[in-house]
Order: C-alpha cells, then sequence, then structure tokens
C-alpha cells in the first residue's frame, strides 16, 4: 500500500526549501551573481563558439575566448558611448543650477501666497536640508567610488566564469547527464535543450526590444528638439530591460535631465514621448518579439522583481525573469512540479516544444 505524504508535511518541505534558497542566495551573492550572469552570457554565445569551432577548426579555447572578447567588445562600446554623453551632459550643470534656483523661487513664492510661510522660515528649513543632503552627497560620493571598484570586479568574475563555461561547457553537460538515472536521460536533454533555446531567444529578444526602444526614444527625442536626445534614448533602451520599474526610472531620469536643458513645454512633449513609446513597447514589441519566448503571467513577474530587489538589489532585478524562465522550464517536465510550472506561466502558455533534443545529443557525440 502506497502512503501518501500529508498535505501539510510537503507544505513544509517546500517553505523549509524557500527558506534555504533564499539564505544561500543571500550569503552566496558574490559567488551566484556573477555566475549567473556568466551562464546566461555563454547561452548567448554559444552558438558563435561553435560555429569558430566547427566551421573555422579552431581550438576550443581559441573559440571560446573570440566569443568572450566579442562580448566585452559590445560591452565597452555601449560604456564609451553612455560615459561619452554624460561628459557633455556635465557641462550643463551651471544650466542645471540656475533652472534649480528659478524653479525653487518659484515654489517659495506660491508657498508663501498658498501657506503664508514667510521667506525666512522657508530658507532656514531649506538650509538646514542643504547641509543634510550636502553630508549626505559627500558618503554616496564615497560609496559611489567604492561600487565603481566592486562593480569592475564583479565585470571581471563575469567574464572570467563566462569563458571557463564556454570552455567546459561538454564537461559540464555530461555531469547534468550523469546526475540523473539512464531512464531519465531523454528528459535530461530535454530540459537542457530547452532552457538553452529559452534563455537564448529571451536575451536575444532583450536586445533586439532595447534597440527598438532607443531607436523610437533617440527619434522622439530628436524631434522634439532635446538637446541629448541620443543619451536620453539611450537610457530608456538600457532601462527597459527592467520591467515595469525600468520605465518608470528613465521617465525620472528623462524629465530631470529635460529640465536643466529645455523648457516646460519640451518636458510635457517628453513626457506623452515616453508614455508612448511605452503603450507600443508593452502592447506590440514587448509581447512579439519578447513574450513569444518566455511565457509568465504578469504576476509572477511582479513578484520576482520585488523578490529579485529584496536578495540581490538591481542585480536581482535584472535576473529575476531569466531565472524564472528556467525554473519554469524544469518544473514543465518534472511530473511533481508541473502545477507549480502552471501558475509561473501565462494563462493560455504551453510547454514548449520546439528546439530538437537530437541537437544537444549530437554535440554530446562530438566529444
Amino acid at each position: 500500500m502506497i502512503r501518501v505524504t500529508p498535505f501539510y508535511t510537503r507544505l513544509a518541505h517546500i517553505l523549509i526549501c524557500l527558506i534555504c534558497l533564499c539564505y544561500i542566495a543571500i550569503v552566496g551573492r558574490t559567488l551566484l551573481a556573477p555566475l549567473i550572469f556568466a551562464f546566461l552570457f555563454s547561452l548567448l554565445l554559444l552558438p558563435f563558439a561553435n560555429l569558430l569551432e566547427y566551421r573555422f577548426k579552431l581550438p576550443r579555447s581559441l573559440s571560446s575566448m573570440l566569443a568572450l572578447l566579442t562580448l566585452i567588445m559590445g560591452i565597452a562600446a555601449i560604456a564609451t558611448i553612455l560615459g561619452s554623453q554624460l561628459t557633455e551632459l556635465a557641462q550643463d550643470w551651471p544650466a542645471f543650477k540656475q533652472q534649480v534656483i528659478t524653479a525653487a523661487i518659484g515654489v517659495q513664492k506660491w508657498i508663501s501666497a498658498t501657506f503664508h510661510v514667510n521667506s525666512a522660515d522657508q530658507i532656514d528649513y531649506i538650509t538646514e536640508s542643504a547641509t543634510k543632503a550636502v553630508d549626505t552627497g559627500t558618503t554616496l560620493i564615497g560609496h559611489t567610488l567604492l561600487s565603481l571598484s566592486s562593480i569592475l570586479l564583479f565585470l571581471l568574475f563575469i567574464f572570467l566564469y563566462t569563458f571557463f563555461i564556454l570552455l567546459h561547457r561538454r564537461l559540464l553537460l555530461r555531469f547534468i547527464v550523469s546526475l540523473f538515472s539512464e531512464e531519465h536521460s531523454v528528459v535530461v536533454y530535454d530540459v537542457v535543450a530547452q532552457v538553452q533555446y529559452i534563455v537564448k531567444k529571451y536575451i536575444v529578444g532583450l536586445f533586439l526590444q532595447m534597440l527598438i526602444v532607443t531607436i523610437l526614444s533617440c527619434a522622439a527625442f530628436w524631434i522634439i528638439g532635446v538637446k541629448y536626445a541620443f543619451l536620453l534614448g539611450l537610457i530608456m533602451g538600457i532601462f527597459n530591460l527592467i520591467p515595469y520599474i525600468g520605465i518608470v526610472t528613465a521617465l525620472l531620469l528623462a524629465v530631470l535631465i529635460t529640465f536643466a536643458t529645455a523648457t516646460t513645454t519640451d518636458i510635457a512633449f517628453v513626457l506623452i514621448a515616453v508614455v508612448s513609446i511605452h503603450l507600443v513597447d508593452s502592447n506590440y514589441i514587448m509581447p512579439k518579439i519578447v513574450g513569444s519566448k518566455v511565457k509568465i503571467n504578469t504576476l509572477i513577474a511582479l513578484l520576482g522583481l520585488v523578490l529579485g530587489e529584496m536578495i540581490w538589489g538591481i542585480t536581482g532585478m535584472f535576473l529575476s525573469i531569466p531565472v524564472i524562465a528556467i525554473i519554469k522550464v524544469v518544473f514543465d517536465r518534472v511530473d511533481g512540479l508541473k502545477p507549480w510550472g502552471m501558475v509561473l506561466g501565462d494563462d493560455d502558455s504551453k510547454p514548449e516544444t520546439k528546439p530538437a533534443i537530437s541537437e544537444v545529443i549530437e554535440d554530446e557525440r562530438r566529444l
């Protein structure tokens, strides 16, 4: 007679596992965060590395290194363009200060007329707030310099992990398959194929989405006549990688920069342009390019963003959606976890069956 485990026991096991996973994620952030980024980049670069290795007969180490250099040059190009634009923006700092002073005087008069608070009390409050802001700003500069070195070290580990994952990809595949019994090897190959397919298509879709949003934003800001149209468009595209929250952050930055370099009318046009681009992106670009690759419902996506921010901050927000997509692929193919895969997916989503398992098996045979 088969004994069924009570529901409360299974629920306790699930909760304990979730608590342990969150604790491991928090404690192991230094190791796990760059490793997950490296895993995603490796899946993205895998077709190019295979092309260099099998089509051009390059050694595996050289093909992996060339693929990694391609990634580094792409990131360096984006960072260089963004840095040059920010340098030009710094030259408008005096104009920004003048705009703030003018706006502050207008607000001061409005407060005095509406709430009957005299100017002396307002100046005292502003002086006290400014002193606190300067102290906070000095601390923030120190943290920023420290964060810059941390970011460089973070990127270094990502690049190293990416290279070694590409170099030892066959060994890692054999290791994953050997963890399970031979009768489950077909399912394991299927999961590996689906993860590789989903993540690769998702990352490519994100880059295409970022490119389209950047082009649309640059064109809209250029038509409006905003001074730093390219910088604002690039900010819109980059921050759009973070669902829901990114567009709000990009909107605030766009309004702030426009406020420093343009008129009130331009700010209104920027607001209209950003909202319009967001509507086009959320209703057409995102469903067609990215949504077709990863079927995750909006509730789970939002919960994933919040949980990712709680555990790893901005890094967790970037990684939350692809990690949930990988988890869903695994859940959809394990009998006891299929209900969890169902709740992660969209209302009309079904397990992906596009990529052939034979492709992964063929890679295994090439060893």
